[in-house]
């Protein structure tokens, strides 16, 4: 309606009818790209193409038809562009995730003598922030100071974000301490700093003190603070914010219940996830994909598979993370049939350029003893990464194939793929199997005096029992005096199985009353 009047203006119609109902079929809004050039092509037409809040008008229908080319050529056009237009543009480009163009665009704003305000620099410094433009992000923080902006609350979180994301924390921080008036927005923005760099609990304390504060969190922020539960097992600190989230409202929130039936199954707790999981009213993949994997990881993978044909008489096609679950669960029970039932819900295709579900895929049929198959799902894989390299080592040297396993590892080594503390385990493993002390001891070595690695206390528990095993227990016992941390009950097991193997009984005496010792120590029920 309102682009049928415009072209019934004619030149002769007084400047401010034409203002006015160019205006009306602005703030109408656009239904295209070509319906926002109709009236630019009118602002040529009526001379109004200089006018820069009609320009700042159609600079911003532009962006939201992501026609970033189209939004410079009008800037360009303008003669005197004000601050205005250098903000919409910024923003724009932000907006688009033109991080670099916007960047270029501040310092030609500076360069051409404009001042920023405090609409210019939260975007700009968004821009740093996804750039890591470090260098430039400082000179914008003096300039905020010289400007008198530095009690502004948006842009002290901009730079909040900017020093986080940058991994500079403990700057962040001071950024945050000096804010006035915190924000819900603020408080986030710091806590996703310390998650970002692992520092969880950390992020967990400042997510406590947020709620002290009394202000209500978002549904961002608890999803983040139920993450870095997750990451520390800390289940305490995540039932009381469970209690949190039905105070404030945000237990039918889909993703805030995701994330807490993942921070009750990383913490071990099957019944509360999948309590939380039943209290969704509405699931989706992501949901039922997290309730699957928390099954199947916590050792339950009958009812990982329950859970995944439920969820096929839903209708809902499996996503990579709920088949990784499936398949993984399939691998606990020897289920190859049904794992590669499984699998053809899905096409081949996703398995063979992904890199996680190849993995699961290779790892189900190894270890069900179906090694063929998990070979020719290796070998035609199209991105092979270290865990797909582990996934083939290890199967090989859990079905008796050792050899091949050693000649596997040799390939990796010169197809450029750095092995890690997982590669050395299958190998341990499999010298462990059939005897192989002397390439035990040279992988083993190898670790740190080749490859820098950090043998774990797993890697020394698989060299103590392939020494117990081959009958050298003196070795063996030293080795675990040398170990550089304390010997837990399974490593000392290692050793017992071997002396009882070769009836050396003063050494298997002296190994039970170690194990009996940690046992009282630890409390824990050692088999």
């Amino acid at each position: 309606m309102a682009m049928a009047m415009i072209a019934s203006l004619s030149p002769a119609t007084s400047s401010f009818s034409k203002l006015i109902e160019i205006k009306k079929c602005i703030l109408e809004g656009f239904t295209s790209i070509k319906h926002v050039k109709h009236v630019h092509a009118a602002l040529f037409r009526f001379g109004l193409h200089q006018d820069s809040y009609l320009l700042n008008l159609v600079l911003k229908a532009s962006f939201n038809f992501d026609q970033t080319n189209y939004t410079r050529l009008i800037f360009h056009q303008a003669k005197d562009p004000n601050v205005f237009l250098w903000n919409t543009m910024i923003q724009g480009l932000v907006s688009t995730d033109c991080f670099l163009d916007a960047t270029q665009f501040y310092v030609s704003m500076r360069t051409q003598g404009f001042w920023p305000n405090n609409f210019t620099f939260p975007f700009v410094l968004k821009a740093c922030s996804r750039l890591l433009d470090f260098p430039l992000g400082i000179r914008i923080h003096a300039l905020v100071i010289k400007l008198g902006f530095d009690r502004d609350v948006f842009i002290k979180t901009s730079l909040l974000y900017l020093y986080s994301k940058c991994g500079y924390l403990d700057y962040a921080r001071k950024v945050f301490d000096d804010i006035p008036d915190k924000n819900v927005i603020s408080w986030t923005a710091m806590i996703s700093g310390y998650i970002d760099v692992e520092r969880y609990r950390e992020a967990v304390d400042l997510f406590r003190k947020l709620i002290d504060m009394g202000l209500r969190p978002d549904s961002f922020s608890v999803v983040r603070v139920l993450s870095a539960c997750a990451h520390l097992g800390d289940l305490n600190s995540g039932e009381w914010i469970d209690r949190c989230i039905t105070q404030f409202g945000l237990s039918r929130n889909v993703f805030v219940a995701t994330a807490l039936v993942d921070m009750y199954a990383k913490c071990g707790n099957m019944e509360k996830a999948r309590y939380a999981f039943d209290g969704v009213p509405v699931k989706d993949i992501v949901t039922w994909s997290t309730m699957i994997q928390g099954y199947a990881s916590n050792g339950l993978p009958k009812e990982a598979l329950d859970l995944f044909f439920q969820m096929q008489k839903e209708k809902l096609a499996p996503d990579r993370y709920s088949m990784v679950g499936v398949l993984s669960a399939c691998a606990r029970l020897g289920a190859v049939e049904l794992g590669d039932w499984a699998s053809k819900l899905m096409d081949i295709e996703e398995f063979l350029s992904n890199p996680v579900l190849g993995t699961a895929l290779i790892d189900m049929y190894a270890k069900c003893g179906s090694m063929t198959q998990a070979w020719e799902i290796f070998k035609r894989m199209k991105e092979k990464d270290v865990v797909v390299w582990n996934a083939a080592i290890s199967g090989l040297a859990m079905n008796g194939h050792v050899k091949p396993a050693f000649g596997l590892f040799g390939k990796m080594e010169k197809s450029g793929i750095l092995p890690n503390a997982n590669t050395f385990m299958g190998l341990l493993c499999g010298c462990t199997h059939v005897g192989l002390v002397n390439d035990g001891r040279r992988y083993f070595d190898s670790m740190n005096r080749v490859f820098s690695l950090t043998p774990t206390i797993e890697h020394y528990g698989c060299m103590v029992d392939l020494l117990a095993r081959a009958g050298l227990l003196d070795d063996a016992h030293q080795l675990i005096k040398n170990m550089p941390m304390e010997a837990n009950c399974i490593v000392w097991g290692a050793l017992l199985g071997g002396c009882r193997l070769h009836k050396d009984t003063q050494l298997a005496e002296y190994n039970e009353n170690r194990i009996q010792r940690l046992r009282e120590a630890h409390r824990v029920h050692f088999v």
